[in-house]
C-alpha cells in the first residue's frame, strides 16, 4: 500500500484514509452485498460532486494511483473494491431534472432507479423502465446494459440513453453522445467496470407513463417444473410484447395445507396467498402486463390460461390490477439488502425444436429445484422476441436469461452455496451462449458477454482514452481470457 497523499486538494466531500476510524465504512459500507470483500484500496473519495470527481481523478494522476469508481453499490461481486488505488464514491450524486420539451430526463450515477427516479418521472406522467429492485443506482446499471422493467418488449435500458457527462482519464469533463465524444457514447452503453471514464451524468430519454398494470402469476409445486417450463419456452413467443415474463422459484407462504389453498380460492396479496401460516418453495409463472388501459391489460395476459397444467396449480391469480408501489415492494422484500448473496447467471440458446427446447429446460431445472437457502431464488426472464440492438457495446443476448441467487446471513454457509452455484451452472453449459455483466462474477467463472466485433472495438476505445491504464478493468480471475466462456479454452 502506498503512503497517504501529501498534496491533496480541498473537496467539498471528503478523503478517507486507512488510519480514519471511518475506513472500513467507506470502503465497503455502501455495498449491498453482505459478503464483502477485503481488498484495500489506498483512499477513498466520498465525492461531493462533479468538481471532486475531476479533482480525484487528477490526484490519482499525482499519486500513480489506479482509479475505481462506486455508484449504487449493488455490483454482487463488489466490483468497486479494489486492492490499492483511489475509489471514487459517488454516492452523493443523484440530482435529477427533467425537459418538458424533450421528455428527458438527466440524472447523478447514484440515483436510485425505483426508489427516486421512477415516482420523480410518474408524477410527471413519464416512465423510464429502470432496474427491478428499487435501489439499485442507475450508474452501474446502465453501463452494464440496464436490464429493467419489460426489456423484452421496450428494449434495454441503456438504448434510452441519450447522452451522458464523463470525466476522462486527465480529469476533463466532457459530453458524450451520437455527435461528439461517439466512441465513449458507445462504450457508456455496455461497458460495465471497463469504462474508461467515469460518467457524472445520463440523459435519458423517457416514454408515457402506461395506462394500467395487469399481473397474473401461477404457482406450481417443484415437480411440475418441466412441464411448466416446456409450455413456457412453446408460449413466450406468442404472448404480447408489453408483457414481462419471468417465472421464479422461490419461498412462498402458504397454509400447510395446499389442497385447503385450492378448494377456499385464497385471497392474494401481490400474487401470493394472504394469512399464510409457512412457506414452502413453488415454481411461479408470471406475467405483468403494462397496458393502455386495464382492459388491454387483463387481455395481454390471456395466453398465460392456455398452460396445460394449471388445473394442477397450487394457487393462480388471473391479471389482476397491480401498481409499481406494489411491484417495488416484492422485489424489497425478495432483496434484502446486507444479506450474503452468491449468484451467477446465463444467456440460455437452443433449437426451438422439441429437442432444443427439452434440452434448454433439462439444463436449468436444478437453479430452480435444488436451492440450498431458504430465502434463495432462481428466474427465468423472456427476452422473446429476440430483435436486434442498438449500436452500442452492449451486443450479447439470447431469448431467454436465467440467473441463480443464494442468500444466507452466516458466513460459513459460504463454501456450500459456493459450490451449489458453481455446479448448477455447469449443468447449463451445453445450453449456455454467455452471460450478463450485471449478474455476473468473474473472480469466480468467465463468460462471454460481447460479441466479438464489439469487444475489439472496445479494447480500442480503452487504449485511445485510457493508455496509462488509470481507470481499473473488469475484476477477473484471469484477465487475459476475458469475453470467453471458460470451457472453450481447451477447444482453442
Amino acid at each position: 500500500m502506498t503512503s497517504a497523499p501529501t498534496t491533496a486538494p480541498a473537496f467539498d466531500g471528503r478523503l478517507v484514509l486507512p488510519t480514519d476510524a471511518d475506513w472500513d465504512d467507506a470502503r465497503v459500507g455502501r455495498v449491498f452485498n453482505g459478503r464483502r470483500p477485503d481488498r484495500q484500496p489506498d483512499a477513498v473519495l466520498i465525492a461531493a460532486n462533479v468538481d471532486d470527481v475531476q479533482k480525484g481523478v487528477r490526484l490519482a494522476i499525482q499519486n500513480g494511483w489506479t482509479v475505481a469508481v462506486r455508484s449504487g453499490g449493488h455490483a454482487w461481486a463488489a466490483w468497486s473494491v479494489r486492492d490499492g488505488g483511489l475509489l471514487i464514491d459517488l454516492g452523493a450524486l443523484t440530482d435529477i431534472s427533467y425537459d418538458e420539451a424533450t421528455h428527458i430526463v438527466s440524472a447523478g450515477p447514484a440515483t436510485k432507479g425505483g426508489e427516486v427516479l421512477s415516482p420523480y418521472l410518474e408524477e410527471r406522467g413519464r416512465f423510464f423502465n429502470g432496474g427491478h429492485c428499487p435501489t439499485v443506482g442507475i450508474g452501474g446499471f446502465l453501463l452494464q446494459g440496464g436490464q429493467g422493467w419489460n426489456q423484452r418488449g421496450w428494449g434495454w435500458a441503456a438504448e434510452s440513453v441519450v447522452a451522458v457527462d464523463v470525466v476522462t482519464a486527465d480529469g476533463e469533463l466532457v459530453r458524450a453522445d451520437a455527435e461528439q465524444n461517439s466512441d465513449l457514447y458507445w462504450a457508456a452503453r455496455g461497458a460495465g467496470p471497463s469504462f474508461p471514464g467515469i460518467v457524472v451524468r445520463f440523459h435519458l430519454n423517457t416514454r408515457p407513463k402506461f395506462g394500467a398494470l395487469a399481473h397474473t402469476v401461477h404457482g406450481y409445486e417443484l415437480e411440475d417444473f418441466t412441464e411448466v417450463m416446456t409450455w413456457m419456452y412453446q408460449a413466450h413467443h406468442r404472448i404480447p410484447d408489453n408483457v414481462e415474463i419471468v417465472c421464479v422459484s422461490v419461498p412462498v407462504p402458504l397454509p400447510d395445507d395446499a389442497d385447503a389453498v385450492l378448494a377456499q380460492e385464497p385471497v392474494l396479496v401481490d400474487g401470493l396467498p394472504a394469512e399464510t401460516t409457512a412457506e414452502r418453495r413453488l415454481f411461479l409463472v408470471t406475467g405483468l402486463a403494462f397496458g393502455d388501459d386495464e382492459e388491454h391489460a387483463r387481455a395481454s395476459l390471456a395466453e398465460f390460461n392456455t398452460s396445460p397444467v394449471l388445473d394442477r396449480a397450487v394457487f393462480v391469480q388471473d391479471a389482476a390490477p397491480s401498481t409499481l408501489v406494489e411491484q417495488r415492494e416484492e422485489q424489497l422484500r425478495n432483496n434484502p439488502e446486507h444479506w450474503q448473496y452468491i449468484c451467477d447467471n446465463a444467456w440460455i440458446d437452443g433449437e426451438n425444436t422439441p429437442e432444443g427446447i427439452a434440452a434448454m429446460v433439462d439444463g436449468i431445472r436444478p437453479l430452480f429445484t435444488t436451492n440450498p437457502t431458504d430465502r434463495g431464488f432462481a428466474i427465468w426472464m423472456s427476452n422473446a422476441p429476440r430483435r436486434a440492438l442498438a449500436d452500442m457495446a452492449f451486443s450479447l443476448h439470447t431469448d431467454a436469461y436465467v440467473a441463480a441467487y443464494t442468500v444466507y446471513e452466516d458466513p460459513a454457509e459460504f463454501a456450500r452455496n459456493r459450490a451449489w452455484v458453481d455446479e448448477v451452472f455447469a449443468h447449463a453449459e451445453p445450453v449456455t451462449a454467455g452471460q450478463y455483466l450485471g449478474d455476473s462474477d468473474m473472480t469466480n467463472r468467465q463468460l462471454k458477454f460481447m460479441a466479438p466485433a464489439n469487444w475489439a472495438k472496445l479494447q480500442q476505445i480503452i487504449a485511445d482514452r485510457d493508455p496509462e491504464g488509470r481507470f481499473h478493468r473488469y475484476l477477473a480471475k484471469d484477465p487475459a481470457t476475458i469475453n470467453v466462456n471458460h470451457w472453450e479454452l481447451a477447444e482453442r
